[in-house]
């Protein structure tokens, strides 16, 4: 067998040319989620996603803001470095994490829930067992449902690991913020690995939870492409200067996931500059999307249901890679 890869021997060169390039083939035939199945607890703690649903349940009721504080904290861990948990970690002297980087400082918010979440899943699997990556796609789903009812249910991939550190500058970099115009928002999508469709169907996410006034000041007192009744609404909220954390609904029903959101953006009263960018009116694909969305729920579940899986799937860590925290905030 020795012989056969002896770099000498042409036929030695010959086979392992082909031995790399069948092992190139199967590796490239393996998905980058490989290891992600949504049957990944059932055996090692199959209480894990009851318990879970039900400290969602149990926020939500003490807060009915919360759940959708708990979508964007899935969303805002997906686009830097993958969903591997990293928005959680607090900062350490080794680096500055994603908490205070633009889009998430004095935003992102549900840290002590998910801190909840965590202990008792712990508790009832009798170990760490379950990623805090894994738990805030579990969490994101579950917020959804229950916001939202069957149609929005959806089996959750789970298998992901914790990342070890965590990096400020690659948030600022990655997360799209409430100024971004149509093409800076596909972009930035597409360097995700995600198209039009999905962005406009994840973009629905803000059919619940609230903005801060310094998100849509600018809107509400410079730009056009408003309806100027909501205009006016909004400036008793938000005034030209202060307020900046008063908080305003993204849509009229901010704790139900409906289409209200798309309807306001056909009706030039979406909230965020980038939600309205969504809707020009000119017949683009996102246009489309909005009136369809607008008119049909089920349209909408089918596609951001399937937009959330495919978020929950950029490069997660799996297999040896990465770690399971046993404290959200810190690694081992």
């Amino acid at each position: 067998m020795s012989h056969s890869l002896n770099m000498g021997s042409h036929d030695g060169v010959q086979s392992l040319a082909v031995f790399v390039v069948i092992g190139m083939v199967i590796t490239l035939m393996i998905p980058a989620n490989a290891n992600l199945s949504s049957h990944f607890y059932d055996k090692v703690c199959p209480q894990a996603l009851p318990v879970i649903r039900t400290v969602v349940q149990r926020a939500i009721n003490r807060e009915p803001r919360i759940g959708a504080s708990l979508l964007r904290l899935h969303f805002h861990d997906c686009f830097v470095n993958g969903c591997d948990g990293s928005i959680l970690l607090d900062d350490t002297k080794n680096f500055i994490g994603e908490k205070t980087a633009f889009a998430n400082n004095n935003s992102a918010r549900g840290f002590s829930v998910v801190d909840e979440i965590k202990a008792a899943v712990d508790k009832a699997c009798k170990r760490p067992v379950v990623s805090c990556a894994d738990i805030l796609a579990i969490a994101a789903r579950d917020s959804v449902a229950i916001y939202g009812g069957k149609h929005f249910w959806y089996q959750v991939l789970l298998g992901r690991r914790d990342a070890r550190t965590a990096s400020r500058s690659a948030a600022n970099s990655n997360l799209p913020p409430p100024t971004f115009s149509f093409s800076q928002l596909v972009s930035n999508f597409q360097s995700h690995g995600l198209n039009v469709k999905d962005l406009v169907a994840l973009s629905g996410g803000h059919t619940i939870g609230f903005a801060r006034c310094t998100t849509f000041r600018n809107r509400i007192y410079n730009e056009s492409n408003i309806d100027p009744r909501f205009a006016a609404s909004l400036r008793n909220t938000c005034p030209r200067s202060g307020g900046d954390n008063n908080l305003q609904k993204l849509d009229p029903t901010p704790a139900r996931v409906d289409t209200k959101y798309f309807t306001d953006l056909v009706h030039k009263k979406g909230l965020l500059h980038s939600d309205q960018e969504l809707f020009k009116g000119q017949g683009r694909e996102s246009d489309k999307l909005v009136q369809l969305y607008s008119k049909n729920t089920l349209a909408f579940a089918r596609d951001f249901k399937a937009s959330m899986i495919k978020m929950g799937n950029l490069k997660p860590l799996t297999g040896r890679q990465g770690e399971i925290r046993c404290h959200c905030r810190r690694i081992n």
